[in-house]
């Protein structure tokens, strides 16, 4: 078993509603409450970096599903938004709801890319990590274009 050690410094010089910042080996950003919780909204915030998060994992985890698949693909974007909700003062980050665009070159791929886009969010590491606590929605969408 090999294990992998993954460090971050944070500092946070004053309140609630200062900025600090985060560095990490190849991360470094001031981050703050968001504007919407009442905060400055300076630099990033909790919300974002867990989107962030999973966006990344799941995207990573698919594109290299498809490259062992032997799958072409033309383009690979997606969009992700985060749900949280707020009842009584308690902030629940209710849901992530990712919407993968891909663009394969060939159309006998269409099934499998479908499956792979399945199949990638149940196996990123990050979904994983925060499954029966936040709902994972999948909004795929597969075309085919062929090579010019």
């Amino acid at each position: 078993m090999a294990e992998h050690y993954f460090h971050l410094k944070a500092n946070w010089p004053g309140n609630r509603n200062d900025v600090g910042e985060i560095q990490a080996k190849q991360l470094y950003t001031k981050i703050s409450i968001p504007k919407e919780m009442d905060g400055p909204g300076i630099g990033t915030n909790p919300d974002e970096m867990l989107l962030g998060a999973a966006a990344t994992c799941y995207i990573i985890t698919l594109a290299a599903m498809l490259e062992r698949s032997k799958i072409v693909k033309r383009s690979l974007d997606m969009d992700s938004t985060a749900i949280v909700d707020v009842t009584n003062g308690v902030f629940t980050y209710k849901k992530i709801i990712h919407r993968p665009t891909i663009v394969i070159e060939n159309e006998k791929d269409l099934v499998m890319t479908r499956k792979l886009a399945e199949k990638a969010e149940k196996s990123c590491m990050i979904s994983r990590a925060i499954q029966g606590n936040v709902e994972l929605q999948l909004e795929p969408t597969i075309s085919v274009r062929l090579e010019k």
